[in-house]
């Protein structure tokens, strides 16, 4: 008896629905073009129901819809005949998984949204089951064998369905021009949540920021950066504009006779800034290639706040 090998298992189960995915990548046509359509012209919800492995999918589906723009909710097949089909109505759209189209619990639901001409997408591998026939527009899954031996285990064909959900669910992210900004509404919590936080949800600004104007003796702009604490202290032109910037490494290479200049003379001129509206996560990015810590936010070239990396720290994007 030959010893097992874990490594050659997991490549086996891979490489199958690998090559299943690939099956069904090849296979999209019309009916996943005029799936989209019927999801984006939906004044309703998506509702997503099945039974089983089928029905954990769904579930998952309905929860990435929601969360890209989608108004979306999963009903349970069995339940739904014990009242929950009171929860599809005029406008949603019926998005229902079995890899046979055989499961009976899925009746019920199949006759309500036929009864109501409720459109129906249908995700299954045989086109001539009960789901197949009942659907107003077919998303066929390959003929693809089950990653499993001898146990007829869902797994092929549950990851075939999960990653046609992704299709669609990207597919309509990009039919509405859904945004990282719209995306930020839905996940407000957590590390994804702080990346999509915008630089002024996290910016110091009006009493807070360090500014000087180009006149100032460096007796002056010394003294504002002291006492803001940033570490650097931002030069104002006579018209307001953010025209420098004095951090540290200025005061070094103008240590001698430093008190004898303005703030204009031993500024940096055209600092990098950053606007805003910018998202946490760029503002992150720009502070790790440039390697500063402290960024001037500027509105029309006006100082309106400032962003240290601490902002993000604590905010959670790092």
């Amino acid at each position: 008896m030959s010893a097992f090998d874990a490594i050659v298992v997991g490549q086996r189960v891979l490489n199958a629905e690998a090559e299943a995915l690939s099956q069904l990548s090849e296979s999209l046509g019309d009916s996943f073009v005029r799936a989209v359509e019927t999801l984006f012209d939906a004044k309703g919800r998506v509702v997503c129901t099945g039974i089983g492995k089928s029905g954990h999918v769904a579930r998952k589906i309905a929860a990435t819809l929601a969360s890209t723009g989608s108004p979306a909710m999963f009903v349970h097949a069995a339940e739904a005949s014990h009242g929950d089909l009171g929860m599809i109505g005029q406008g949603d759209v019926v998005l229902a998984l079995s890899k046979s189209g055989e499961a009976r619990e899925l009746s019920d639901s199949l006759a309500y949204a036929k009864r109501f001409a409720i459109p129906l997408i249908a995700i299954t591998a045989m086109a001539d089951s009960q789901l197949g026939r009942a659907a107003d527009i077919l998303l066929l899954l390959p003929d693809a064998p089950e990653a499993t031996a001898e146990v007829n285990a869902p797994t092929t064909s549950t990851t075939l369905q999960m990653a046609l959900g992704d299709a669609l669910a990207v597919a309509l992210l990009e039919r509405r021009g859904f945004t990282a900004s719209d995306f930020r509404v839905f996940h407000p919590g957590g590390k994804l949540g702080a990346m999509l936080r915008t630089v002024g949800d996290l910016m110091h600004d009006h009493d807070e920021l360090p500014l000087t104007r180009e006149a100032a003796p460096m007796s002056e702009a010394l003294l504002m950066m002291s006492e803001k604490r940033f570490g650097a202290v931002g030069v104002v032109a006579p018209d307001g504009t953010l025209s420098g910037l004095i951090t540290d490494g200025d005061l070094r290479r103008h240590m001698d006779g430093l008190m004898s200049h303005t703030a204009g003379e031993v500024m940096t001129r055209a600092p990098l800034t950053i606007a805003p509206g910018a998202l946490a996560a760029e503002a992150l990015k720009v502070m790790n290639d440039r390697r500063v810590t402290v960024l001037f936010v500027v509105h029309q070239k006006r100082p309106v706040g400032i962003l240290h990396v601490h902002d993000l720290l604590r905010a959670g994007v790092i």
